[in-house]
């Protein structure tokens, strides 16, 4: 799937800590996908860089620094009126906080029995999430 230019592009983080991932709530007041919980990230600016735009966000949203993403995405989602890139990431600098409180109302680090029981942005998140964690179970 590619990324077209009439459509909104926006790139996400899912930011992994061992057993667990870090998800935001958005704000009741947001027009779009309010008050659910979603992986931190937005909207690539004109003549920026996915990579760049994605480690530009998460400075902005959770006040985190991470190396901009080399490689492809681990997903691209196509929605309605918008094109998600989703890297998975594993290091950064910093300790997340809420630093865009008009975006989202709180941050929460989740484990995968937790990940059930919230409303989330999109249906197929559930699965991938579950996958990341499996794979990182695997792994150790």
């Amino acid at each position: 799937m590619s990324i077209s230019a009439e459509r909104a592009p926006i790139v996400t983080a899912l930011l992994r800590d061992g057993n667990r991932i870090l998800l935001c709530h958005r704000s009741p007041r947001r027009r779009w996908y309010p008050d659910v919980w979603d992986m931190p990230g937005g909207h690539v600016e004109p003549g920026e860089l996915p990579g760049a735009a994605l480690a530009r966000e998460l400075r902005e949203e959770l006040g985190i620094d991470i190396a901009a993403p080399a490689g492809p995405p681990m997903r691209e989602f196509r929605g309605d009126t918008f094109d998600m890139r989703i890297w998975l990431i594993e290091a950064w600098v910093g300790s997340p906080a809420n630093t865009a409180p008009d975006e989202h109302d709180a941050i929460a680090w989740f484990t995968e029995d937790a990940l059930g029981e919230l409303r989330l942005a999109h249906h197929s998140y559930l699965e991938m999430f579950s996958k990341v964690l499996a794979a990182n179970r695997a792994a150790q």
